[in-house]
């Protein structure tokens, strides 16, 4: 490969090859995952369901993502993302028919609920691509592989209303929806057979031991699991959400028990850390092997602003252009809502291609700074505004809080290459915990309200991005036989 300027046509046809079949998996998933948004007043219809019960199912929609990242996070790492893809895209399949088929609201709701687990699949592909690439190159791989799978969204805005239409009939919504699961399932039997984890002669590098990450000192310890704390307080937000003094979805004494079962599950999370970390906190770490955790933190909250508002606001975005300008088709508002996750196929690799080539810090200081003001912009959209002022300005945003997405992730593979597929479940959990985050305050508030806050959000972590640290060097993993490998990072 060239030293020159970064291009995909250093890329050698296994790169090329690698990287077309990930970013197609990633792309499935997502237009199964919000196959439902662009169909709301067909599925709201059919199920007499008010505005309170729809905002609910958005909410569903991302919140079992939050631990199915960090879950997936540790499958990838231990058993490679061949299999891993392949058996998300098959189950995700099913759960997508299964979906189209539900008979009540209630089974809507657990059915998208369940189907947050799709929204894992990105973290499969990072480490996937973080393997086929070197470091130079991976922002801009990373990029083309999450921004053009988190297309998916834009597509299925973009085709669902109208393959709905051609179905015709009160079930054309379902026909639309079932589609893109059978699509799924097919392509994860067929992401298995042509899929392979590294290059040939390439070592896969696991952890050394599964459960939590692998943190280099007594404070990274404690700076780890306060890191895992918004996670099930979003996780209880989602569990008010749903009480009676919610939409009322659930009885309270589910709830309670939902409260109960989070902290269970924290003080099985904590045992599961300390035993990994164990070992560490008697004896230290080996000088080689230590990295700072604070570059998985800063990565987790550019992610919670960047992709967190992204997910809300897909979800939200064709119901705004429907609702804000009221002669508009729901083809039509699916199209312009679309808007939003089109700008994902240059802005996303264009992000991670000037990661790569002006320096990781300062490309992503200037991303998050211009989606907080492109947020403030989007307060201020009305019915006065023009229809074409309106998607210019969602898409000047959306730039913006792409390439931002781009350049957190060429920077995780960058940290420790062993636990590349948990560093980003982590960082991807952390962008549905901003999701989780930004729907809730959506059911409070109107649009223009809902835009100023993710905008002051932010700025505030903004600041947070200051403190984080430009990889140098090199990595280092330690081989099977003991000895130590360095693994160029810049």
């Amino acid at each position: 490969m060239s030293s020159g300027k970064l291009n995909l046509l250093d890329f050698t046809k296994e790169n090329i090859r690698t990287l077309h079949l990930t970013w197609f998996a990633f792309f499935l998933t997502f237009v199964v995952w919000f196959s439902h948004a662009p169909l709301k007043p067909l599925i709201m219809q059919a199920f007499d369901m008010s505005l309170a019960q729809w905002k609910a199912l958005l909410i569903l929609n991302v919140a079992l993502t939050i631990p199915a990242r960090i879950v997936i996070g540790i499958l990838v790492d231990k058993f490679g993302p061949r299999i891993v893809y392949s058996a998300l895209l098959v189950t995700s399949g099913f759960l997508c028919v299964a979906f189209a088929s539900s008979q009540s609201y209630e089974q809507l709701a657990l059915l998208r609920f369940a189907m947050g687990f799709v929204g894992a699949g990105f973290v499969i592909g990072i480490r996937m691509v973080g393997e086929w690439f070197p470091a130079r190159q991976v922002g801009l791989a990373e990029g083309v592989y999450g921004g053009w799978g988190n297309f998916g969204s834009a597509a299925a805005a973009f085709t669902l209303p109208t393959l709905a239409l051609i179905f015709g009939g009160d079930d054309g919504w379902r026909y639309a929806i079932g589609i893109t699961g059978v699509i799924a399932g097919f392509y994860g039997i067929f992401f298995y057979w042509r899929a392979r984890n590294t290059p040939k002669g390439s070592t896969y590098f696991k952890p050394k031991k599964s459960g939590g990450l692998e943190v280099t000192s007594k404070r990274d310890f404690w700076f780890y699991i306060a890191m895992n704390v918004p996670m099930y307080l979003i996780l209880a937000v989602l569990a008010w959400k749903l009480s009676p003094s919610g939409v009322n979805l659930l009885t309270q004494t589910a709830v309670n028990v939902l409260y109960v079962g989070l902290v269970a599950l924290f003080i099985f999370q904590f045992t599961q850390i300390y035993k990994v970390n164990k070992d560490m906190l008697k004896n230290g770490a080996p000088e080689h092997d230590k990295y700072p955790f604070k570059q998985v933190a800063v990565l987790d909250w550019a992610y919670f602003v960047t992709f967190g508002s992204e997910l809300a606001v897909v979800s939200m975005l064709p119901a705004f252009f429907l609702e804000t300008f009221t002669d508009l088709s729901l083809a039509q508002a699916g199209m312009l809502g679309a808007a939003f996750a089109f700008m994902n196929l240059i802005a996303r690799p264009g992000g991670g291609y000037i990661s790569d080539r002006f320096g990781r810090r300062k490309s992503l200081s200037i991303f998050i700074a211009g989606l907080a003001v492109g947020y403030f912009v989007l307060s201020q959209v009305g019915a006065s505004w023009p229809v074409a002022a309106a998607v210019l300005a969602v898409m000047c945003c959306s730039f913006f809080v792409q390439a931002g997405e781009g350049a957190v992730f060429a920077m995780v593979p960058l940290i420790k290459r062993r636990m590349t597929g948990q560093i980003a479940g982590m960082a991807g959990a952390y962008g549905n915990v901003g999701a989780v985050t930004f729907l809730t305050v959506y059911s409070f508030v109107d649009a223009s309200t809902f835009f100023m806050i993710i905008g002051a959000s932010a700025a505030v972590v903004f600041g947070i991005v200051q403190f984080i640290e430009e990889p140098q060097g090199h990595t280092t993993e330690v081989m099977e036989d003991g000895t130590v490998q360095k693994i160029e990072v810049s």
